[in-house]
């Protein structure tokens, strides 16, 4: 929570992950899906609490607010919300193995591998990274197969090798040698950003937009993303580990560069008001129905966890 009285925001991103999360729970049991034999119960039993464990839900938040733009059906527009986060959820029980960011702890509970063991964990992870494809696949998502390939399609190469699976291997390089502020940038947008932003651009695919509607919203995406990962620089150098729900400091201990730590926390905040501003101002076409994708822009600058 940002403060003592959540805002109206702050409600509808807890209404809108109470869907997902619902969702997620159907997708997630051990009853198999037509075609499977069986959903071993200790594997599932892990993926979910690999996924099942709270956060913000704000990539999933992002596919349903921009799909909504184009009056695309809830119940579809959750269906890919949810693919998306199967995806989120798998890249954080990975990186935090420790052959990767070594850490014990995510949103305040032990990671999976702590929690149950490791090669359970990445066995947990490459489940939900196939079943996000899948429910992309299902024909019960109720869209043309042209939008379930452009989806398919899109979510492949914002978690792959020039997404974020590269960004976690050039993070991991970062440990060693640390890159320019080029090189920081190009890090973070495969790392955090890709994910995001295909979560903004996937409205606009669900709704028919078009490739101006696409290039817009990935723009917006791309904004925010770069917003949140200052935000999380910062949150990582002044924040206390019991409000994150993690460990902090583990950047400038590990000595990975990151933008915050280049050039300042005051120069990261003012860059933050700046891409809030330039998001903004991508959705202005959209008038009145880009309201709550402005919020969700301030809210990652502004957030405190």
């Amino acid at each position: 929570m940002q403060s003592a009285t959540p805002s109206p925001f702050e409600l509808l991103l807890v209404d809108r992950a109470a869907l997902v999360e619902a969702e997620l729970r159907r997708v997630l049991s051990t009853a198999p899906l037509l075609g499977e034999l069986a959903r071993p119960a200790h594997l599932m039993a892990a993926a979910r609490h690999g996924v099942l464990n709270g956060g913000k839900r704000l990539r999933p938040f992002l596919v349903i607010e921009s799909a909504a733009l184009f009056d695309v059906d809830a119940a579809t527009s959750r269906r890919v919300a949810a693919a998306l986060e199967c995806v989120h959820c798998y890249s954080l029980i990975h990186d935090d193995l420790p052959a990767m960011d070594d850490d014990d702890l995510r949103r305040g509970q032990p990671t999976v591998h702590k929690a149950f063991d490791e090669a359970t964990a990445i066995l947990a992870g490459d489940g939900l990274l196939t079943l996000a494809f899948d429910l992309l696949a299902d024909e019960a998502l109720g869209v043309s197969p042209k939008q379930q390939l452009a989806l398919v399609s899109a979510l492949a190469r914002a978690a792959g090798f020039g997404g974020m699976v590269g960004g976690q291997a050039l993070d991991l390089a970062a440990e060693k040698d640390a890159p320019d502020e080029s090189g920081i940038i190009a890090l973070q947008a495969m790392k955090t950003g890709a994910l995001i932003r295909f979560g903004c651009e996937a409205g606009a695919i669900l709704g028919g937009g078009s490739t101006e509607d696409r290039e817009r919203l990935h723009a917006f995406g791309a904004a925010i993303g770069l917003a949140f990962q200052l935000a999380d620089d910062i949150l990582d150098i002044t924040a206390d580990g019991a409000t994150m729900g993690k460990k902090t400091g583990k950047d400038a201990a590990a000595g990975k560069a990151t933008l915050a730590g280049l050039h300042g926390i005051d120069w990261a905040r003012q860059q933050l008001a700046g891409l809030v501003n330039q998001a903004e101002s991508l959705l202005e076409p959209y008038g009145e129905r880009g309201a709550v994708l402005k919020a969700a822009a301030r809210f990652v600058a502004e957030r405190k966890s």
